[in-house]
């Protein structure tokens, strides 16, 4: 039987993390009344556990899912640590104590909250996805694209295949504002890296020309007679508009200050450098010096 603690698990932020705080639950049989990441804050009444991370633990959590539930169970839990959803590590440790008690029907059980629940914060994230396929504004700067998106949940992942996909033969970057992190292609090489504080540079006559004649051809298409400002709303949410090109004027992003020069796209410590895949060092350098 496990017996509800009044623990606050604290880990690291980070999906292996996050499945030793399930490993740790069922190894001491203990409930937690929350789960934070390293940074966030804990309840006054409550004494924090760190739970260390072990690739081990993590792995062994991992594989059981499949296996003890289903591979559909498997990617929810993956998806919905990517979500928005408040308090989601305890929503899915408490989706895992059903899964690992009911099996495969535990994605059935619609009607429980705790499903439910994850259910909804899952398709959230798939929709916001499928929203930024359409909605990612891209701006070229020598011989790489670049955008910049503000996403509520963790999209990158969600959306990698398609942008890969879809631009193989292109040097690209999507710079996650809102997580800290940037999605970087090139031609046969792929990876979601860490980066803060990343600015766009300032676009070259030929990005402004195509800028304008972007914003022109939106402007013309469109019939004033038919204008319905709700209905655009409703379809291009406004928390969007920042970041296009049509939306938002010059750009599509704000202004840089006067006189701010270029900022180079590196890492600002070396914790992030040394976890950047070691075949993307050299990449990162090629996209510091072209940004």
């Amino acid at each position: 039987m496990f017996k509800p603690s009044a623990l606050a698990y604290t880990y690291d932020g980070s999906f292996e993390g996050l499945l030793c705080c399930v490993f740790e639950s069922y190894a001491w049989k203990e409930i937690p009344l929350a789960i934070h990441a390293e940074g966030g804050e804990i309840g006054l009444l409550l004494e924090a556990k760190w739970i260390e991370t072990d690739k081990e633990k993590a792995a062994r959590v991992l594989k059981s899912l499949p296996l003890r539930i289903s591979r559909e169970a498997e990617e929810l839990v993956r998806l919905g640590f990517w979500s928005c959803a408040p308090d989601k590590e305890m929503l899915l440790l408490n989706f895992l104590y059903l899964g690992f008690r009911h099996g495969r029907k535990v994605m059935n059980l619609l009607a429980d909250d705790t499903v439910n629940s994850l259910m909804k914060a899952v398709q959230q994230l798939r929709h916001e996805a499928h929203l930024y396929t359409g909605f990612v504004r891209f701006s070229v700067y020598g011989p790489v694209m670049a955008a910049v998106i503000e996403p509520q949940g963790y999209v990158l992942p969600v959306i990698q295949e398609h942008f890969c996909d879809r631009f193989q033969g292109e040097s690209f970057m999507i710079y996650d504002q809102t997580h800290g992190a940037a999605l970087i292609h090139e031609p046969g090489r792929e990876a979601i890296v860490p980066l803060s504080g990343w600015t766009p540079p300032e676009p070259d006559e030929t990005e402004e020309a195509y800028r304008r004649l972007w914003t022109g051809f939106y402007n013309a298409i469109g019939i004033k007679e038919r204008r319905n400002d709700r209905l655009r709303s409703s379809l291009m949410p406004k928390r969007y508009w920042k970041h296009m090109v049509e939306m938002n004027g010059r750009g599509g992003v704000p202004a840089l200050a006067a006189g701010q020069r270029k900022k180079a796209l590196q890492p600002e410590d070396s914790r992030t450098a040394g976890s950047l895949p070691a075949a993307f060092n050299p990449q990162l350098t090629e996209f510091s010096h072209l940004l």
